[in-house]
């Protein structure tokens, strides 16, 4: 009788692994997440593969390890260079997720562009397009020179031999969810082979000290599909945001070895491929409307880029017995608590009205520090009053009504100077501490201690 294949049952949030189906996980306490699939075939000679690449390692001491400032590479792109922590380090895992059609392999290729013209060996290995397609892409972006090498390929056995013999510094992975391996019976896609070939890529990436890309599809709930260790075993995880409608996205990194977590770079997409942009605030406010109710400017943080952008509100009556809520770029749960704080504290019959919040520009932002710009926002297009279009508001609001301080009030209120607004109502606590710092007159600076300070600056 022929022998049954082995099979066993994986967790596709988390990879663990199991014999017999479970209904919850028992690791990441995750519900119906448990898929079977067979299990990869073992070595018999006991000997990983990838393990060629690998040296015999010798315990050594923090002393004798030297750090080398060209272990960084540039790839062109300020804004990239940011998010990944001052460029890309040697011998690091990159994992770039994204909704399809964002931009995440026209991004990838420019770089290898950028980074080809500085005498960078690099290889783009696709293996969703092929070469006449990529061709067609990378006349798009402009003139492609240098040491830049393509490959169309899908096993991972024949990609490493690829790599061994072409030693590049940089090579590009379009999409981890494409590739496989021979030992590995399950379908390309599947938890078990996006764990195998992650693997296998990362012995690579630290074996032989190359920069590693793999490109990830990401699941309608906006994570990467296959399992939750994928994230776990990069060194980096950036994710490409952004409406398909709208000519911006956000490159946001979420986690980084290398570097800030808080960090963004911001594009845009144009005919030519995308194009950073360097100033997201001037960006984010142009096309403002003037005198418009329910229209304020707030200022949020991104890592250590301050970033001002427009809260719109409409307030409206209600036709039904339940008023309808909407938040579009910021936390529906937030702007719900923001309405009670209104209603109990300043005595506004919100219960009676429709809201609608929306961030515009299409960017999502959940930082506490817009809070008092939403309020304001709501009083603005309750009462049909526009706020002055040269004012910046920012402060988180607490249950109480009081407006309590925010980080980094200085950059904040520098940033509204340098694109020349008037007025700034803030926290005043941060006031006060901001007392010893000389404005030379460009800004009025409002500190209020509650909302109701706040409403009454702009009634």
């Amino acid at each position: 009788m022929a022998k049954a294949k082995a099979t066993a049952f994986f967790c596709k949030e988390c990879g663990y692994e199991s014999s017999k189906w479970m209904g919850q996980c028992p690791a990441c306490k995750s519900w119906n997440t448990m898929v079977e699939e067979p299990t990869a075939k073992r070595e018999p000679s006991g000997r990983s593969t990838g393990s060629v690449l690998r040296q015999l390692q010798k315990p050594v001491r923090l002393e004798e390890v030297s750090i080398d400032e060209q272990d960084r590479m540039s790839t062109g792109y300020r804004e990239l260079d940011r998010v990944l922590g001052s460029g890309v380090v040697a011998g690091s895992l990159v994992l770039v997720g994204g909704d399809p059609g964002i931009g995440k392999s026209t991004l990838l290729l420019q770089v290898c562009r950028n980074l080809a013209a500085a005498d960078r060996r690099v290889l783009y290995i696709s293996g969703e397009e092929s070469l006449k397609q990529i061709k067609l892409r990378a006349a798009r972006i402009g003139t492609i020179t240098g040491d830049l090498l393509f490959l169309c390929e899908t096993n991972l056995d024949n990609i490493e031999e690829a790599i061994r013999e072409a030693k590049p510094e940089v090579v590009i992975i379009d999409s981890i969810q494409t590739m496989f391996r021979e030992d590995v019976s399950s379908a390309p896609g599947s938890v078990s082979q996006v764990r195998e070939s992650t693997n296998i890529l990362m012995q690579i990436a630290k074996g032989m000290g190359i920069a590693v890309f793999i490109v990830g599809h990401v699941t309608k709930e906006g994570v990467v599909a296959g399992p939750r260790v994928l994230e776990h075993m990069v060194d980096t995880v950036l994710y490409f945001e952004g409406e398909r409608n709208a000519s911006y996205r956000i490159l946001r990194g979420v986690k980084n070895r290398f570097g800030s977590t808080n960090e963004i770079g911001v594009f845009e997409m144009q005919e030519k491929g995308l194009v950073e942009v360097e100033n997201p605030s001037e960006y984010l406010l142009d096309g403002r409307p003037e005198e418009a109710s329910g229209a304020v400017v707030a200022c949020s943080v991104e890592g250590t880029r301050p970033i001002l952008l427009e809260v719109q509100a409409l307030v409206a009556q209600t036709n039904f017995g339940l008023p309808r809520r909407t938040a579009a770029g910021t936390d529906y749960n937030r702007v719900n608590l923001l309405m009670a704080v209104l209603e109990k504290r300043c005595h506004y019959e919100m219960s009676r009205y429709d809201a609608y919040v929306n961030i515009a520009g299409g960017v999502k932002m959940n930082e506490p520090a817009l809070d008092l710009a939403i309020i304001l926002a709501l009083v603005s297009s309750m009462k049909d009053k526009p706020v002055s279009p040269k004012c910046i508001i920012f402060g988180e609001v607490g249950l109480s009504g009081e407006v309590r301080a925010v980080s980094q009030a200085e950059q904040r209120v520098n940033e509204a100077v340098k694109l020349g607004f008037e007025s700034c109502i803030l926290p005043k606590v941060c006031l006060d501490k901001m007392r010893s710092a000389d404005r030379n007159g460009k800004i009025w600076l409002y500190g209020v201690s509650n909302v109701r300070e706040a409403i009454g600056l702009i009634s």
